[in-house]
């Protein structure tokens, strides 16, 4: 596959969940990079659902994840030793949002979300920087925490920072392309009368 000087390939292939993260904290500029690139994501109707809590302040971020990441989510914990914590939640209630679901069956906000979280990881590895997406976290103490209306909803926690060990990037198998690429699939042939 031709990769020519403008492809972001190179920075997808190196991006990869991150969970050991350097003691060093990460410089708010690049947060902002990276906040900005979720803001400029394409979303339903451009609705733009997404809403960004920023977590870098050390003593408020483990008050958080001791909340957010106790009991059944503990396995998550691995988060608290990320710099940056940022909650990812959506504005619900957007007119293109209800009507995609009523209509589609689809939570288009959800959509949107995912698109915008990407965009900010991406770029985060532009930077150098390592993140891990979190689903696995207690939403209802997030929201009790953060002290935020009900007419958002936490869908996701990412977790940022300097790798730990730069240079182990671990592998990773994934299903090569003709495993998942389907070319033009025929059309159903019409029966004769």
């Amino acid at each position: 596959m031709s990769r020519n000087a403008f492809s972001i390939l190179p920075v997808i292939e190196k991006r990869y969940s991150l969970r050991a993260f350097a003691d060093r904290p990460v410089e708010r500029e690049k947060i902002l990079t990276c906040i900005e690139a979720a803001r400029l994501a394409p979303s339903a109707e451009n609705s733009q659902p997404w809403r960004f809590v920023v977590l870098d302040d050390p003593e408020l971020k483990k008050a958080f994840g001791e909340a957010v990441f106790s009991g059944v989510y503990r396995m998550t914990r691995f988060a608290l030793s990320a710099p940056v914590l940022i909650v990812i939640l959506a504005k619900l209630d957007i007119v293109a949002n209800r009507i995609g679901r009523w209509i589609q069956g689809t939570q288009y906000y959800l959509l949107d979300i995912g698109i915008a979280g990407e965009h900010l990881v991406l770029q985060a590895q532009a930077l150098g920087l390592g993140t891990c997406w979190i689903g696995w976290f207690d939403a209802k103490k997030a929201l009790q925490f953060l002290r935020l209306s009900k007419g958002l909803r936490p869908c996701a926690i990412l977790a940022m920072g300097y790798p730990k060990f730069p240079e182990r990037m671990p592998s990773r198998k994934r299903k090569k392309l003709d495993e998942i690429l389907i070319w033009n699939p025929k059309l159903p042939q019409k029966e004769e009368k």
